[in-house]
């Protein structure tokens, strides 16, 4: 794991308000997929659900203050974790997850981190209330180019 990148695959809390402190106020999203499918094997194992479960997904990239994306966000919602205050989730247009998902508390998480082929991810396992989703976050080679020229943790 690069030197630069662990204190981000490893921090609790908002990524969103961790971005925009890193890019002095600066920060954005960027929906590029989003709907309803079957989840992967390994989201459901995580999840401890079926692997038949639908879920709400959405892929957007998180801007700093870079033209470049940082971070590629991939959101998974099963269809039971829409209902109630989770109805939100499906409707958050160009918002962060992490603004409803931290707006209060710090939900209870269980993380994974892996290389994946597009980069190092931090896979979280979020109980909202009492309803499960995951967030998965993978590092951009930008963002990593960013921390070596600008190291700010």
């Amino acid at each position: 794991m690069p030197a630069e990148l662990k204190p981000w695959l490893l921090a609790q809390g908002s990524l969103t308000r961790q971005l925009t402190q890193l890019a002095g106020g600066q920060f954005r999203v960027e929906p590029f997929r989003q709907g309803f499918e079957r989840i992967y094997l390994h989201e459901s194992q995580l999840m401890q659900t079926g692997v038949d479960q639908q879920a709400w997904v959405r892929e957007v990239y998180l801007y700093g203050c870079e033209a470049d994306p940082w971070v590629k966000a991939r959101s998974i919602i099963p269809v039971e974790s829409l209902k109630g205050q989770g109805l939100r989730l499906r409707y958050l247009k160009n918002r962060s997850l992490g603004s409803l998902l931290f707006a209060r508390a710090t939900p209870d998480c269980i993380r994974q981190i892996a290389l994946l082929p597009e980069g190092w991810t931090r896979r979280s396992l979020y109980l909202w209330h009492q309803r499960p989703l995951i967030v998965q976050e993978t590092f951009l080679p930008g963002f990593q180019q960013y921390l070596l020229h600008h190291p700010q943790l």
